[in-house]
This record gives structure tokens, sequence and C-alpha cells, in this order.
């Protein structure tokens, strides 16, 4: 894909994405989920298995697997379903995904322009700090356009 498609896609999955950020300031319940959820409907464990049509220990064993992490997809998604929910799965980005890119860039931008100042000191041709800014800003927009292939080498 080439910068340009990649930054309209960004642009765009950014705008679909911001549904979800109340999302992000809500927490598991301790119990996870499918316990949380069964309990307040005042569904039996034995109830539910035999929605899903599996045995009341696999139940047990599915409210576990939720609360250590190891549940998988699939389970989830039945589960809710058995339940009259709709299980909804995403990965929603801390800040927008032009944001994560800009942040990455400016981290790159940083390290090449220490680089290259250390040797304009060196030779006394320091840059001034307005001028600095100046360079940062532009190096930062500069590879943010281009999108190098490198762009995510560094941590």
């Amino acid at each position: 894909m080439k910068p340009k498609q990649k930054k309209l896609a960004r642009e765009q999955l950014d705008e679909t994405l911001k549904h979800f950020d109340p999302l992000k300031i809500v927490t598991i319940p301790k119990k996870g989920w499918i316990r949380a959820i069964r309990d307040t409907l005042g569904m039996t464990g034995r109830q539910l298995a035999k929605r899903i049509g599996v045995k009341q220990q696999r139940v047990a064993r599915i409210e576990l697997d939720e609360k250590l992490g190891k549940v998988t997809l699939n389970t989830m998604k039945s589960t809710a379903n058995a339940m009259n929910c709709v299980f909804v799965y995403g990965v929603v980005p801390r800040d927008s995904l032009e944001q994560i890119v800009r942040n990455q860039a400016e981290k790159i931008a940083k390290k090449r322009m220490a680089r290259s100042n250390q040797m304009m000191r060196l030779e006394k041709q320091e840059l001034s700090q307005k001028e600095k800014t100046k360079t940062l800003k532009e190096l930062i927009e500069e590879i943010t356009e281009i999108m190098p292939k490198s762009l995510w080498d560094e941590q």
C-alpha cells in the first residue's frame, strides 16, 4: 500500500474506531463477563450448560478460562449467544492511529537529529532552538508522509 493510501486507511479506520472510545474505561468484572452476566440473569451453571449443549463442569471451566485469559473467541461467542448476548471483540488504540504513527515518526526524527546535532556541534554549526524545533517538525512530517518500511523497527 502506498503512503497516501496508508494515510487514508488510517483516517478511515480512526473514524470507525472513535465509536469504541467509551469502551476504553470499561473494566472487566472480577469474576469475568460470563459469570457476571449469568449471575445477574439468575441463570445457573446447569441451565447455561444445557443452553450451550455441554456439561455443567464445562461452564465452570469456561468461566475459569475467561478469568485466566485462556478462553477462545469461539467459546465466548457461543456462550454469549446462549445467554442472548452478543460477544464483541476488538482492539482499540489508546490514541488515534494517525497519532501513533506521528509518535513513532517523532522518535525516529529525534534520533536522527541527535546524530546530526552532534556532528554540527563538533563543527560549531549547531542550530538554534527555534531552528531545531522547526527542523524536527519538518522531519516528523516527512517521515509520516513517506512511511518508510523501517518505521516500526525502533521500539
